[in-house]
C-alpha cells in the first residue's frame, strides 16, 4: 500500500460521502476500512464511500465498460456493499467533472443496479436517470414502538418501504432499523422512508438507510417516495399518460423527482465537492488492527 491515498469529501443534499479515486482498482477497500473512513469521530466521516473505478478494471463492471467508462463501487457507512445510491451518483458525476474526466452534458455511470444516465447542468444541478421502479406485490408493514403503518414496497435497484405518516416525529430517532413484516419481503434488509404531505405534489421525508442509519437525504428513497405518492394520488404516469413530478423535501435540502409515462424515473438535485486531501495509510492500517 502506498503511504498516501487520495480522497475527497462531497455531499448531495447533505448525504455525504468519502470519495476514493482509484481508476485501476488498486486500493483494497475492505468493509473494515470503509467503516473506519466513515467514522465521524475517528475517521473522515460519511454516510458511505464512493470508490471511483474504471469499469474495465472492476470484475463487477467489466461487462458494462462498453456503455460506461466509470463504475461507482458504492459502500454503505458500515462497510456493506450497496446496489445503488442516487445522491451518490450525483456526487460521483460532480467528482468526475472536478477531476476533468467529464464536462457539462450527458454521462453514463455503471452501478451494481445497472448503467445510469446523468446530465450535468450549467447551474451545477445533476439529473440522474434512475431507471424504472419495481413494485413487488404483497402487503408490508413497518413499525416504530407501538405505532404501525402499511408501507409501499418499491424497488429502485435497492429495496424501500415507504410509509405515509401524520408527523415525521413518529419515526422516532431512527438509530436502529425500523422493524418490518413480513421478514420475507426484504431478506437483505430495507431502506425505510417516513413521509408527510406538504402540499400538492409536495412531500417531506425522513429515512433510515440500510447500513447507514438515518441520513440527511436518500436519492433512491426520494424516488421511491415519489413513485409511492403517485400511486396513492391516482397519478400513475403509465395510466394517465402524463409525467408525475414531485418535490421531495429531505432534512438536507430538496430533490425534484419526475416519473415519465414510459416508467423512467429522473432525479434532479445539487452535488457539492467540499474538500480533498490524502489518507495516511499508516493511520488506516492502525485503524484496522
Amino acid at each position: 500500500m502506498s503511504t498516501r491515498i487520495a480522497f475527497l469529501k462531497g455531499h448531495g443534499t447533505e448525504n455525504d460521502f468519502v470519495i476514493v479515486p482509484d481508476p485501476d482498482n488498486s486500493v483494497d477497500l475492505s468493509p473494515a476500512a470503509v467503516a473506519a473512513l466513515c467514522d465521524r469521530r475517528a475517521g473522515i466521516g460519511g454516510d458511505g464511500v464512493l470508490h471511483v473505478v474504471r469499469s474495465a478494471a472492476h470484475p463487477e463492471a467489466r461487462a458494462m465498460a462498453g456503455e460506461a467508462e466509470w463504475f461507482m463501487d458504492y459502500r454503505n457507512g458500515d462497510g456493506s456493499v450497496a446496489e445503488m445510491c442516487g445522491n451518490g451518483v450525483r456526487v460521483f458525476v460532480r467528482y468526475l467533472q472536478h477531476a476533468g474526466h467529464v464536462t457539462e452534458g450527458d454521462v453514463r455511470i455503471a452501478t451494481r443496479a445497472g448503467v445510469r444516465s446523468a446530465h450535468l447542468a450549467k447551474d451545477g444541478d445533476v439529473t440522474v436517470g434512475m431507471g424504472r421502479a419495481r413494485l413487488p406485490e404483497g402487503d408490508v408493514e413497518v413499525s416504530v414502538g407501538a405505532r404501525r403503518w402499511p408501507a409501499r414496497n418499491v424497488n429502485m435497484g435497492n429495496p424501500h418501504a415507504v410509509a405515509f405518516v401524520d408527523d415525521l416525529a413518529h419515526a422516532g430517532d431512527l438509530l436502529a432499523p425500523p422493524p418490518f413484516s413480513p421478514a420475507s419481503a426484504y431478506p437483505d434488509g430495507v431502506n425505510v422512508e417516513f413521509v408527510v404531505d406538504r402540499g400538492p405534489r409536495h412531500v417531506a421525508m425522513r429515512v433510515h438507510e440500510r447500513g447507514s442509519g438515518e441520513t440527511r437525504s436518500c436519492g433512491t428513497g426520494a424516488c421511491a417516495v415519489a413513485v409511492a405518492a403517485a400511486r396513492r394520488d391516482g397519478a400513475d404516469p403509465a395510466v394517465t399518460g402524463t409525467p408525475a413530478t414531485y418535490t421531495v423535501d429531505v432534512p438536507g435540502g430538496t430533490l425534484v423527482i419526475t416519473e415519465r409515462a414510459d416508467g423512467e424515473v429522473e432525479m434532479t438535485g445539487p452535488a457539492v465537492i467540499v474538500a480533498e486531501g490524502e489518507i495516511d495509510a499508516e493511520w488506516l492500517e492502525d485503524a484496522l488492527r
